[in-house]
């Protein structure tokens, strides 16, 4: 018997996983109300109700869920009837930095959270864009920038930023409950969302060190790692990392020490099977030399972090930015022999089920969709939906891909034209595919940059009951229908918009790291991204309803 079964002396403990008091008084209906509010919720029993991602509809986390689905099922104001009215309700303007709008906002309870570029954490009313709090990052973490999406649990909001601090903030007021530095490397990050998951958060980590030009600099020697935190404390529970320790194994051209392997660094979120506790994360490319678990996904134990099984979907692959430099010899010396591909798992998974089977799901730069037996990880089916372009993986899937239930829906970057797939979860095959619309860069505010805009598929994508949402690098948030892939809504972002918070935004790409938030009648939208559109204004979050 659990803890919480004796403390509330429940009459049993049903398979669900949550306590049923025996309930007697005047309270005993609207008490027995709330039980089943949790057994809709998916409650586990460790935590109660707090272990609850939110209500219904809302998106509190990274994937919409902890399983990686980007699908919000509670959600039918948006449909098929209605999309095209979507109308801009208000938008919150950022300072201009030079940084990108990164932080996919979170959505609970009436509120919105989110991270701007100026390093300052904001939550408001998701209906208005009032602003409720702010938290400055400052504080804790001077220079830093949140670049990841948070997600909310527990009564808190949790992120990463640029720095390698976690913070853990009041849901309600924005105070610090906790904030550390989680990051043994100076030039780690958190690109990767936290998940929420029996008390503890899960979030993986990166680095640009690989992007560092100087040919003198002592490469590398950051090791890509995932970690679970205590959720309460911000204690390390375990860290597993993803290349061994880096050894000095002679010099580079320029006399620099040479240290191998390192990278591998884990850029997405990670999600959670909550039946078999198990964590699913991809990783990413090396930096030098040829060993660790690099392009894999990992089937860890979420309690204990031993892997159950990994899968690496690339045989070789050492990249690092002086790969794309001329006069690199010897600097990268996977150019020669075509290993140096920058063929990361930069998405994250997606749990379905087949025929009562549970399947894990990923998509990769190089352009392919894997997917294998969730419990043992071998290969149920692959399939290729761009061509990769030299010199790294811009063509392939960048972020992540939706799954409702009936078809699995991913976008590619840069694959002229970036395409949007429906697939058919138990092969693989395309059920439909609409390439980014051909007048993208010649219409709305694209058409004054025709050298910057790109037909391109930057965002992960999302889907609610008969609609998926992708944007795309000429600036428009798009709306398609699930049955047949045909565009029902077309929003172009590149122009200005009055801020609720007082300055004037500008819109530019639709952004990465991130997708269409949509939650209780509303979608939201970071508009800002690479190709960033000149403008004298920084970026903006926009929301839209009916």
């Amino acid at each position: 018997m659990t803890e919480t079964c004796r403390r509330l002396g429940t009459r049993q403990c049903v398979r669900t996983g949550v306590d049923v008091p025996v309930f007697k008084g005047r309270g005993r209906i609207a008490a027995m109300v709330a039980v089943v509010a949790l057994l809709v919720s998916g409650t586990g029993a460790a935590d109660g109700a707090e272990e609850s991602y939110g209500r219904p509809g809302d998106w509190p986390t990274w994937q919409g869920d902890r399983t990686g689905s980007r699908h919000n099922a509670a959600e039918w104001r948006i449909n098929t009837h209605t999309a095209g009215k979507l109308i801009p309700k208000w938008a919150f303007a950022y300072s201009k930095t030079g940084f990108p709008a990164k932080s996919q906002p979170a959505v609970v309870d009436g509120s919105i959270y989110f991270g701007s570029p100026d390093g300052k954490f904001h939550a408001l009313n998701a209906k208005s864009g009032a602003t409720e709090w702010s938290f400055d990052l400052n504080t804790v973490d001077p220079n830093g920038v949140v670049i990841d999406g948070p997600t909310v649990a527990r009564g808190k909001v949790f992120f990463g930023d640029n720095r390698g601090f976690l913070y853990a903030l009041d849901r309600k007021t924005g105070r610090v409950a906790w904030a550390e530095n989680t990051e043994p490397h100076a030039a780690g990050m958190h690109t990767s969302s936290p998940v929420y998951h029996n008390g503890r958060i899960y979030v993986g980590a990166s680095s640009g060190e690989n992007i560092n030009p100087d040919r003198t600099y002592p490469c590398c020697t950051f090791r890509g790692h995932i970690d679970a935190f205590d959720a309460d404390t911000g204690q390390l529970a375990w860290r597993h990392y993803t290349v061994p320790e880096p050894q000095a194994v002679g010099t580079w051209p320029s006399g620099a020490t040479r240290f191998e392997p390192s990278g591998a660094g884990v850029w997405s979120s990670p999600i959670i099977d909550p039946r078999t506790d198990t964590l699913y994360v991809g990783t990413g490319q090396l930096y030098s030399g040829t060993t660790g678990d690099f392009d894999s996904l990992l089937a860890l134990d979420a309690r204990s972090g031993a892997v159950r099984w990994k899968q690496q979907v690339t045989k070789a692959d050492t990249w690092r930015l002086l790969c794309g430099f001329p006069d690199n010899d010897g600097y990268c010396p996977g150019q020669r022999d075509g290993t140096a591909l920058d063929f990361d798992i930069g998405a994250t998974p997606n749990l379905f089920k087949v025929k009562g089977r549970t399947m894990v799901g990923v998509g990769q730069k190089s352009g392919v969709y894997h997917t294998f037996d969730a419990r043992t990880g071998e290969v149920k089916w692959r399939r290729q939906l761009s061509v990769p372009m030299p010199g790294g993986g811009l063509s392939g899937l960048q972020w992540g891909s939706s799954y409702d239930g009936k078809s699995l829906y991913m976008a590619t970057y840069q694959a002229n034209p970036g395409t949007l797939f429906a697939l058919n979860p138990a092969n693989g095959d395309v059920r439909w595919q609409t390439p980014n619309p051909a007048d993208g860069c010649t219409t709305g505010g694209a058409a004054k940059f025709p050298d910057v805009c790109r037909l391109a598929h930057t965002p992960a994508v999302s889907s609610t009951h008969g609609l998926v949402y992708e944007g795309s690098n000429d600036g428009k948030m798009r709306i398609y229908d699930a049955r047949d892939g045909k565009v029902l809504w077309t929003f172009d972002t590149i122009r200005e918009f009055a801020g609720v918070n007082g300055p004037t935004g500008f819109g530019s790409a639709i952004s990465g790291n991130g997708g269409a938030v949509i939650a209780d009648g509303m979608l939201y939208v970071q508009s800002g991204y690479y190709p960033g559109y000149p403008s004298e204004h920084g970026t903006v979050l926009l929301a839209f309803g009916l």
